[in-house]
């Protein structure tokens, strides 16, 4: 395993990031796995060599960090993994247990420490920007998180560039702490980041660890909706929602994806990860597994390096999408 530098950070992580959605409670979605069923993949990352872990407070509504975090806790000491949760949505009922406000930052950031069991995160990211809070508010409060030692680092995910460039300008502004990753949706069916986040975290230094970069299991060849193989793929409403593999364009990408994994005699979600990793600004996407072949298809794909022509053949089909997941 070859680690890398996260953003222009010291710290040092593994090309994937093992995410955890997948675990805490049935009880949440019918297809989370609880927590004996969940410990196999992550003591199976860690023996595979990935240190880095993503989780988040509204997962399982919290279950999720307290299975993943009990799991890290037995299996490697706290300096051998990366950690990362996230807080801004719903984790409560209450107009405050939502947002980016600092009451609920404050809150959040202990609420899931206790769940970890940890003393603090290493990298803490806001799920979604926050058009009800001033920036100048969650900044501060994210900076305050990391000066009190509870995490090492802060992160966003999904929101425009021109929101995040300002959310980083008002932290140099008032000598805040900066974000060092960004985390987008980025897959060969939707490639909108390129127009302006993934050159602007070039640009930057910014570490991008890109969410669903298999479109959620339709880079896989998996079947969606109520012929779909799997609980996940016949109930999540966000495919169709965002339009994954939904537009003509879309089945051309399937098609030379299939064509190229066959003829390397891989797999298709293989060679979708390798895809993804192939552009520069990529640090490690985030990828998810029910079952050990996921992970074990998902670590081979690390030898796979695409050719110019490849790359050109899954890309050609590619036409612009609605921008999606940012809400």
């Amino acid at each position: 395993m070859e680690y890398k530098r996260l953003g222009t950070t010291g710290t040092k992580v593994s090309p994937l990031c093992l995410g955890t959605m997948t675990y805490g409670t049935p009880e949440w979605r019918e297809w989370v796995l609880d927590d004996q069923a969940s410990r196999p993949f992550l003591k199976q990352a860690l023996d595979a060599g990935i240190n880095f872990f993503d989780t988040a407070d509204m997962y399982s509504l919290g279950e999720s960090e307290r299975v993943v975090g009990k799991a890290l806790n037995d299996y490697a000491p706290r300096e051998d993994f990366v950690l990362a949760t996230k807080v801004y949505n719903p984790i409560g009922d209450g107009p405050n247990n939502r947002g980016l406000s600092r009451k609920h930052v404050m809150h959040a950031i202990d609420a899931s420490l206790t769940r970890l069991g940890m003393d603090h995160v290493d990298l803490y990211q806001i799920h979604r920007f926050d058009y009800d809070t001033p920036i100048e508010e969650f900044m501060e409060a994210l900076h305050d998180v990391v000066k009190s030692g509870k995490a090492r680092y802060i992160g966003a995910s999904s929101m425009y560039a021109w929101q995040f460039a300002k959310c980083q300008h008002v932290a140099e502004q008032n000598g805040w702490t900066k974000f060092v990753t960004m985390q987008p949706m980025y897959n060969l069916v939707y490639r909108e980041e390129e127009r302006e986040m993934l050159n602007q975290c070039m640009d930057q230094g910014v570490g991008v660890i890109p969410w669903s970069p298999l479109a959620r299991g339709v880079l896989a060849g998996k079947k969606q909706g109520a012929d779909g193989e799997s609980k996940r793929s016949q109930t999540d409403a966000n495919t169709k929602k965002w339009n994954l593999g939904a537009v003509e364009a879309d089945d051309q990408i399937i098609d030379a994806l299939k064509n190229v994994a066959e003829a390397r005699g891989v797999s298709m979600a293989q060679v979708a990860l390798a895809w993804v990793r192939s552009n520069p600004a990529v640090t490690a996407p985030i990828i998810g597994a029910s079952k050990a072949r996921h992970l074990d298809e998902a670590i081979a794909s690390l030898d796979i390096e695409l050719s110019a022509e490849e790359k050109q053949t899954l890309e050609a089909p590619y036409r612009p999408h609605p921008v999606a997941g940012h809400v």
